[in-house]
C-alpha cells in the first residue's frame, strides 16, 4: 500500500509538472508568419524560426553585412549574423506582411548598431500599417550602445479586416499590413531583421537583460560627447599628483628649521 501510494503521488507531480510546462511553453515556429533577414540570407534561428532571405534584395535600399566585423552582444554565435546584416535607405521603406487571419500577434524587429559609435547620428521613427507610431525616435546607440544586439516587441489584433494596435484601429488592404522605417533628419533608417508570430507579448522569446555597458563598450563609451546620456557610472576623478601646491609640502621643512635655530644658537653660547 505504501509502494503504490508513493507511486500514486509521484505521477501526480509528474503530470503537474508537464501541465505547468504546457502553459508556459512558448510560441512554436510554426505560429510564425512571417520572418526575414534584412539584407542577407536564410537562416534559422536557435528557436527555430526560419527567417527567409531578404525580399527587397534589388528593388529598395541597400543591403549591408559591415556588421560582421563585430562579435553581437547579448545573442548567441549561431544567430549573430541577424544582427550583423542589415538593410537601410537614404528615403522611407518598409516591407509588406500577409496577415489571413484574425487573432493575436507579436511583431519583433530586430536592431544592432555597427556603424556609429555615438548617440544622435542615426534616429528615425517606425510606423505600422500607415498609421500606427510603433517605435518613436529609435537611436540604437543611445539604446545599447556600438554591437549590441536591440530588438522592440510590437504587439497588435488583427480582427475582421482592421488592426488594433493600443487604442488606435486602421484598416488591412489586400491581405497585407506594412511595417516602414521613416527618414529622418540623422542618417538613414535601417533593420537588420523582422518575424511576426501568432501569439501574444508573453509568448516571445525575449533578448537577455543588458549586461553592465562597460562590459561591451570599452573605451567606446568614454568617447561619446558630452551631449549624449552616458550610462556608465561616473566616480570621483583621481587627484592630479603633479597639480599638489608644493607649500604643503615644504611647511614641515621650515617648521624643522625653525625649531633647530633655537637649540644651535644655546650651543654656541655654551
Amino acid at each position: 500500500m505504501v509502494v503504490k501510494s508513493l507511486l500514486a503521488k509521484s505521477v501526480a507531480v509528474l503530470v503537474t509538472a508537464v501541465l505547468a510546462t504546457v502553459g508556459d511553453a512558448a510560441v512554436s515556429p510554426a505560429d510564425v508568419v512571417y520572418a526575414i533577414n534584412a539584407g542577407g540570407e536564410a537562416h534559422t534561428d536557435g528557436n527555430g524560426i526560419r527567417y527567409e532571405r531578404d525580399p527587397l534584395f534589388g528593388k529598395v535600399g541597400t543591403p549591408s553585412d559591415y556588421g560582421k566585423q563585430l562579435l553581437i552582444g547579448r545573442v548567441p554565435p549561431n544567430d549573430q549574423i541577424l544582427y550583423q546584416t542589415e538593410r537601410y535607405h537614404h528615403n522611407t521603406f518598409g516591407y509588406d506582411i500577409p496577415i489571413d487571419e484574425d487573432g493575436d500577434y507579436v511583431m519583433v524587429l530586430k536592431f544592432c548598431e555597427v556603424y556609429f559609435n555615438a548617440p544622435n547620428m542615426k534616429v528615425f521613427d517606425v510606423v505600422l500599417n500607415g498609421d500606427h507610431t510603433i517605435v518613436a525616435d529609435l537611436d540604437i546607440f543611445d539604446r545599447v550602445g556600438r554591437g549590441v544586439a536591440h530588438d522592440e516587441y510590437i504587439s497588435f489584433n488583427v480582427n475582421n479586416g482592421r488592426l488594433y494596435y493600443n487604442e488606435e484601429e486602421s484598416d488591412i488592404r489586400g491581405g497585407k499590413i506594412r511595417v516602414e522605417f521613416i527618414k529622418g533628419y540623422r542618417d538613414n533608417p535601417k533593420v537588420n531583421a523582422i518575424y511576426v508570430m501568432k501569439g501574444k507579448l508573453e509568448d516571445i522569446t525575449k533578448l537577455p537583460p543588458m549586461p553592465e555597458m562597460e562590459e561591451w563598450k570599452g573605451e567606446e563609451s568614454e568617447e561619446r560627447p558630452s551631449g549624449g546620456k552616458s550610462r556608465r557610472p561616473s566616480g570621483p576623478k583621481t587627484p592630479d599628483p603633479y597639480a599638489v601646491d608644493d607649500s604643503s609640502i615644504m611647511l614641515p621643512v621650515f617648521i624643522a628649521i625653525g625649531a633647530f635655530l633655537p637649540l644651535l644658537f644655546c650651543l654656541c653660547k655654551l
